[in-house]
This record gives C-alpha cells, structure tokens and sequence, in this order.
C-alpha cells in the first residue's frame, strides 16, 4: 500500500466514524465480527484488514459464503494504521463499520422470549447474552439504563451478532406487552414453569439486582435452581440457563441457515 492509499483509508474511516449528524456508526473488531454481520445483514460501509490476503484465506477456510463480499469490501492497512483506527485491534487485524438498524416496532408478534436486562453495567456481559441469544433464536435484547447495548465494547464481545435479532435500549415503561417473568432468587422454581414463547424474561444487574421498576413490572419472580451457600450465577450463564429452559419445552426443529459460531 502506498502512503497516499493509507492516507485515503485513514481519511474513509474518519468520515464515516466522526458524522456531523452525530449518528454513530456501528464498530465492528475482528473478523468473526464481520462475518457474523454480513451473514445477518448489516450494511457494512467500510472495512480494513492489516493482511487482506490471509483473511481472505481465513473466509474461505471459515466462512466460504462471504469471500466475494469480503473481496470486495477489504482494504488493506498497516497494524499502525489499525491502531489509529480503532482503540484495541483485534487479533485478526479486521475492523469495520457499519450501519446500526432501525428499532423494529414493540409491538410486533414474539414466537420466542425476549430478553430484558434490567441495567446491566459489564460491557461483555452483556455481549454474551446478545450472543447466546442470537445463537438460541430468542426475539431480541432489551436493556434499561444508561449503557448503550451497542457500545463497541459490548459489539465486541457479542462477536457481530447484534444483527441477527434485534437489540436496543428502553425504559422499563416502554417494554412490550407480554408476559414478564423476572429472574429472582425468591422467585418460584423455573422447572415447575410452562415458559410461553412471547414471555418477557428480566434479569437484574450484576451487582444491584432487580430494579424496583421491573419488579412492579413483573408478573412473576423465577428462580434457577443453584446449590446452597453459592450466592450467583454469572448474567450470561443466568440467561442460557433460563433460555435453554424454554428451549427445552420446544419440539425439536432441524437446523437451518449458515453457522453463527466462531470466536
């Protein structure tokens, strides 16, 4: 690459990362990232990789259905380069962005849980619940508080997948209808719950719990089941569990579509 053609990526990324509009695009690090928001749709306007040729050679091998997109989208770029980009590269040297996606109404029909998260506060937390979420087929992330669920942090750790279902944030105030079964050690057993598909499920903060806002939401407190003397679960491992649980009660469907899968 020549210095006038780093300066032209360098100059690319600027103008879409710093929009006068102020609607901040959507930072995609690593190439999983990519690949998992190109196979969900996302409109990727810009993306640079450090070895162009050796992450085309990584598609082929991973993601064969997306080398003609990558072809076409990659720009090559030093490792100081990328490091001017973005604020911690990624290992496999990709980065992106793209556009965020509208919020889909809250009113339109559930054939799967939704899950709330009642202000969470741990940036990759709250990306491997959009992960498993997406991987299980639930109908979307909620999150009450102030922490964007699209921070580039929680991107991150979801690895791209923010597109295969929807995420945004809200005020309690403004979840849509359904039934909410709020995660609550005081709460009645989930194994002797029917889970219907349009239920809501919240789950509280890691430190602080439910809100008292979700609570008077709630139309019943759940609890997992966990052994005396342990005081939590991990939020992601809260909601696999509570996921998994309505899973369960699912017939089995074969499997369909791409794989969501790598790190």
């Amino acid at each position: 690459m020549t210095a006038d053609e780093a300066a032209g990526a360098a100059a690319a990324w600027q103008r879409l990362a710093v929009r006068p509009d102020g609607a901040a695009p959507v930072h995609l690090d690593g190439f999983h990232a990519l690949k998992h928001a190109l196979r969900f749709g996302a409109d990727v306007r810009f993306a640079v990789a450090t070895d162009r040729a050796a992450t085309l050679a990584l598609a082929a091998e991973m993601a064969p259905d997306l080398t003609g997109p990558l072809d076409a989208l990659l720009v090559d770029v030093t490792p100081a380069e990328l490091a001017g980009m973005v604020a911690r590269p990624h290992p496999t040297g990709v980065a992106a962005l793209a556009t965020r996606p509208a919020a889909p109404p809250a009113d339109r029909p559930r054939a799967a849980p939704l899950v709330v998260l009642d202000n969470p506060r741990h940036l990759g937390n709250t990306g491997a619940v959009i992960r498993l979420a997406a991987g299980v087929g639930a109908a979307g992330v909620l999150t009450t508080g102030t922490v964007d669920p699209w921070n580039p942090g929680v991107v991150r750790a979801a690895a791209g997948l923010h597109y295969a279902l929807p995420v945004a944030r809200c005020e309690v105030a403004d979840l849509p209808a359904g039934p909410l079964f709020a995660l609550d050690p005081e709460g009645s057993d989930i194994r002797e719950l029917h889970l219907p598909d349009d239920a809501l499920l919240a789950f509280g903060s890691e430190r602080h719990g439910l809100g008292a806002a979700v609570r008077a939401r709630a139309d019943q407190l759940v609890a997992l089941p966990m052994r005396p003397q342990v005081s939590s679960y991990n939020l992601a491992t809260s909601v696999s569990m509570a996921l998994y649980h309505w899973l369960a009660q699912q017939p089995r469907r074969p499997a369909a579509g791409p794989d969501i899968g790598g790190g």
